[in-house]
């Protein structure tokens, strides 16, 4: 069927296109939520009427939310969760449990659906995108971590890191030094056997 969108639809379109849409999918959702009508005749004829409203109201909302949108990108979520030794969750880190998340550090209400994201179910930095409007849609990154261990990027991590970092070099110089003395020795063994034997007499 065709329909005639009266406001934006991510995925789909701006408000004022006509699409083609599966029937089901306009008649038990599109057209019940106000987000479009039958592309009749008489309402094809309201499409730029309908573009033209749709372009104040997206200009006026993005710079709304142009503040927020600021605060989002680049914004760092961190999460705990328990894991196997292949790095896979015991369990997922949900849409919801996110956006309540960025929803406390902007104090600005995400919904889920909001969300550019599945489930996360292993460890590790994951990208994800908040739909604020059509064309805003700024990313943060969510950081899953081991139950226990230090939360990446803290003084604590880094001061670990930077401990393991001292113990392998420190390793690699006794290793160094092991190998070292060993040369040593095979050179004192290879020159003691050469001083034990005898010079040849001259007849």
């Amino acid at each position: 069927m065709k329909i005639l969108l009266m406001k934006d639809v991510f995925k789909l379109g701006r408000a004022g296109d006509i699409k083609k849409v599966a029937d089901g999918f306009g008649r038990n959702y599109l057209i019940p939520q106000g987000l479009a009508v039958l592309a009749t005749p008489g309402a094809v004829k309201q499409a730029d009427r309908i573009r033209a409203k749709a372009a104040e109201r997206r200009q006026a909302l993005n710079s709304e939310l142009s503040g927020l949108a600021e605060q989002i990108q680049g914004l760092q979520i961190n999460f705990p969760a328990k894991a196997g030794e292949t790095d896979k969750l015991y369990g997922s880190i949900t849409s919801q449990q996110v956006a309540d998340a960025v929803t406390e550090a902007t104090t600005f209400e995400i919904k889920r659906q909001q969300l550019e994201m599945q489930p996360i179910r292993t460890l590790g930095e994951h990208t994800v995108g908040v739909r604020l409007t059509m064309d805003l849609v700024p990313e943060f990154t969510v950081t899953v971590y081991r139950e226990g261990e230090a939360v990446p990027g803290s003084k604590e991590a880094i001061a670990e890191a930077a401990e393991a970092a001292e113990a392998e070099a420190a390793e690699e110089e006794a290793a160094e030094a092991e190998v070292v003395e060993e040369v040593a020795a095979e050179e004192e063994s290879e020159d003691a056997v050469a001083e034990e034997v005898p010079e040849e007499s001259e007849e």
